[in-house]
């Protein structure tokens, strides 16, 4: 399972220490953290994961190499338009804090139908509000993994 962490790449220390905290638990639940690649919320998300052994993804805008704790580094050269990308590339979301790349995200997530949970973001319809790291978490794997069950039997493939 895929889920996308969104946030500012300057978020406050709050947001750092709480985006750190799901990533951790992101790669606890073997799941995939995938992130727009770069500092801030992406970067403290995915040195949680890093630091439990999990799988981080950044999709950046440019040709950079991203936050130092990236395992799969996909430069697109797209810009903000890479938003897309990340959402679409996730079974569920996770929005810490934000600003306004993290609204077009949350838009995004809401318009292609992706659950979304947040912690401290845009108080917008269709955002599940979630009280700590844990509970996004949860909430956010309990989604990805209906997501993966739906795709398994529309597509007949399965999943090993």
């Amino acid at each position: 399972m895929q889920i996308a962490v969104i946030g500012a790449s300057d978020g406050s220390i709050e947001e750092h220490e709480v985006a750190q905290e799901i990533g951790a638990l992101i790669a606890e639940n073997d799941g995939i953290l995938i992130c727009g690649g770069l500092g801030g919320v992406m970067e403290a998300a995915c040195k949680g994961a890093r630091e439990k052994g999990g799988m981080t993804v950044g999709i950046v805008p440019d040709t950079s190499d991203g936050n130092p704790f990236l395992g799969i580094i996909i430069r697109t050269g797209l810009g903000h338009a890479r938003n897309v990308v990340v959402v679409q590339s996730a079974d569920a979301v996770i929005a810490v804090g934000g600003s306004h790349g993290t609204l077009s995200e949350i838009a995004l997530a809401l318009k292609t139908g992706r659950p979304i949970f947040g912690l401290k973001t845009w108080d917008i319809g269709g955002i599940v509000k979630c009280a700590t790291p844990e509970e996004a978490v949860v909430m956010a794997v309990r989604a990805a993994r209906q997501s993966l069950l739906y795709r398994t039997r529309r597509d007949g493939q399965g999943y090993p």
